[in-house]
């Protein structure tokens, strides 16, 4: 009989490392997910900003919002990453007069 307690203690370090292992499987599949999160998160700011510029190059009160939204940027860093850009202004409209 003592090899039973042999084996209880084996099976039980094998249900541990089974144990591990989903849980380290688990815990890598929420890692993909969140990248996959923060790359769609930046993915949709791209595009926004892309469009917002778009736009500001036909609207003035779209150049005049980006205006504000450059100005208002709290972080340094960020201020600096548009110190030396012009804000789009938007084209003269042609109205048929010729």
């Amino acid at each position: 009989m003592k090899w039973i307690p042999e084996l209880a203690e084996t099976e039980l370090e094998r249900a541990e490392k089974r144990y591990a292992q989903a849980k380290a499987r688990l815990q890598a599949l929420k890692n993909r997910e969140a990248t996959r999160q923060r790359k769609l998160d930046t993915r949709r700011k791209v595009i926004l900003g892309g469009a917002l510029m778009d736009l500001a190059e036909r609207d003035s009160s779209a150049t005049a919002m980006l205006d504000r939204l450059i100005r208002n940027l709290s972080r340094e860093q960020d201020r600096k990453a548009f110190a030396e850009w012009e804000t789009p202004s938007p084209a003269p409209s042609d109205d048929g007069a010729s």
